[in-house]
Order: structure tokens, then sequence, then C-alpha cells
């Protein structure tokens, strides 16, 4: 059955995939973005319905008028972000998309499926893979973020309004609005354009990482699924095999670019973000979601699409490719106001 979704953040590196895939699967999608990342990718047209512009702090009831899906991906979208400006982390991603949820229950929306993320485990212990009851550690303003949305959503929970909680696992591979400040894509960037993969810790941090495409796969699931199922349910997104030291994802990227090196520089400050987390729940209440992608794969795709764009060491390091470089360079052009806001 066809059903209409309301994207929100439709124009960044995760809705820009996910739109294409729910439009691909027969579903009506409406597009909800500011265009705050659109810029640095003037050749892309989102694959929707309809787009609306705007801010996800000036959205109102009637923005979600006929939806029967929300996909709530619009935020300020990781740890160096969040801590650049932590009071707008909170006024965003807190605030904002709490009076979203709220106008979406009363305008009839069914299910709001809310963009979690697995760092909300912060320092995780690595003896066992953590899974949704383990303790919430969250260690950046970021991940608060994540727990605090949560809990509001629960608390608007009723018989016609259902939250899901999709605690993603970091994300990787291609998109349309490519990142390449995320692991897997900055070290494959790296060893693409260097030959030479620095990890900057031991390397022993555990993360696991999903593919931006089975991501998509799993809220596509997560609206699939009866509601009594899914009703409220937080879900470690992702697969127990793909959980990884980030010295190892260094190694796989040697392994598909042999001719770079890696270098692990132990003597740098540790990076105390570690977790290993169990996907058993989501595999057991969810089997449509059957995620495609593996490490050795996603880097393969990456490796692709570099070769077709012909990156190069200087382009790699654009702004457009970094969350915080790109902010601050908008800020510096008078793009932004100090609230975040696209100049008119």
């Amino acid at each position: 059955m066809s059903e209409t979704f309301l994207v929100t953040g439709n124009c960044g590196y995760v809705g820009a995939v996910m739109t294409g895939f729910l439009k691909a699967h027969g579903h009506r999608v409406i597009g909800l973005d500011c265009g705050l990342y659109r810029g640095g990718f003037p050749d892309f047209e989102p694959v929707v319905d309809q787009q609306v512009t705007k801010d996800i702090r000036q959205v109102n009831e009637a923005d979600f008028d006929g939806v029967d899906v929300v996909v709530h991906l619009a935020a300020l979208s990781n740890d160096p972000l969040g801590e650049l400006a932590p009071t707008l982390t909170r006024d965003i991603n807190t605030e904002a998309s709490l009076r979203a949820a709220a106008f979406a229950k009363r305008a009839g929306v069914g299910r709001f499926l809310f963009a979690s993320s697995c760092s909300i485990y912060g320092v995780a212990a690595t003896e066992h893979a953590i899974d949704e009851s383990g303790q919430l550690s969250p260690a950046t303003e970021y991940a608060r973020s994540k727990v605090d949305v949560e809990a509001g959503l629960a608390a608007l929970a009723d018989r016609n309004f259902h939250p899901v909680f999709l605690r993603n696992a970091t994300v990787y591979g291609d998109s349309p609005c490519l990142r390449l400040d995320l692991v897997v894509n900055n070290l494959t960037a790296a060893g693409f354009t260097n030959g030479q993969v620095v990890v900057l810790s031991d390397g022993s941090p555990w993360r696991p990482i999903l593919h931006v495409e089975d991501m998509a796969r799993a809220f596509l699931a997560a609206a699939r699924a009866p509601v009594e199922v899914i009703h409220g349910q937080a879900y470690n997104v992702g697969q127990n095999r793909e959980n990884y030291q980030v010295r190892e994802i260094a190694q796989a990227v040697q392994e598909a670019l042999p001719q770079c090196t890696v270098e692990i520089r132990a003597t740098s400050s540790p990076d105390e973000r570690t977790y290993r987390v169990d996907f058993g729940k989501i595999a057991q209440q969810l089997p449509a979601f059957n995620p495609q992608w593996t490490l050795r794969l996603g880097i393969e795709q990456l490796i692709h699409r570099f070769r077709h764009i012909d990156l190069q060491p200087e382009q790699a390091q654009s702004p457009q490719y970094y969350r915080v470089r790109w902010i601050r360079q908008l800020i510096e052009q008078g793009c932004l106001d100090r609230n975040l806001f696209l100049s008119a």
C-alpha cells in the first residue's frame, strides 16, 4: 500500500538516499529541508513529489496534513557540530524535534520514525555487545539530544501515535550529498587521495557501522511493520557482523587500496567513545530489514565514486564534505546568522 512519507532533512547525506529509496518502493514522498547543505551540491535535485523549504524550527501543523509517516532526520548532525553550538543543538535537535512531533500527532500522523544513534551508549564496556536495554551514557551534546528526544517522543505516544526510535550505527557509503567526516568515508578518501590512512588513536575503539542504503531499509521496515510490534520501541540499526575496531576499518581500506599505507598514531589523544552493539532485536522483530551491504562493499562503492569524480587531495578537504567546516564557511560568508538561520 502506498503511503505518504514526510522526510525532514531530505537534502542531507542520509535524506538524499532515503527519499530515493522510499520513492523506488512506491511511496509518495514530501521533503522538508531548510537547504543548509544543498549549496555544497548545486547539481543535486531531491527525488521527491513535493519539496518544502523550511527550517525544522519553523514547521507548523499544516506541514503534516495528509502525512502517514514522518521520517525525522533533520538535526545538527554529528558530535563536533553539536559542540560548536551546544545551545542551538538543544534548540534544533531537541526542542524543534519535539514540537514537530507534537504537530505531527495533532495532524493525525500515525508513525514518527526518529533517527536516533548508537552514540547514546557513549563509553560502553566492550566485553559484551550492548542491546537496547543497556545503559545510556551520552558523552556529547549531540548524543544527549537523541536521548532527550526519545524520552519526549515516548511521552507523546498513544493508541494513535506510534513513535519508533531507530538507533543507527555510524553511517557510511555513497550519497548524492556526500560526507567525508564519517569514519569509513574519511579513511577511504584519505587512502584514495593521499595513499595513507592515518588513525589518530591507537585504533582500538569499537564502532558499529551501517551503510546509508541499509539505514533506509530499516526505516521502511519500521514503517511497514504492524503497529503493535513497533509502538514506542527502540531498535539498534545495523548488523552484528558490522562491529569493527577503527584499526580494522583502516586495514579494510588498505586491502581495497593495496598501494596505501596505514599509520596508527597511538600517542594521539585517545578516543574514549567505544561501543559494540547488539543488533539482534531488529533482526528478530523487523525481518523485512534485510541489509545488503558490508564494509568491504561500501569501501569499493566509495572508491568507484572517487574515481568517477577524480577526487583530488585538495578537493577531499573541501568544506562541502565536512559539516563543521561548511557551517563555519557559511557564517564567515554572512549566509548564516548567529542562530544558524539562512539569510534571505
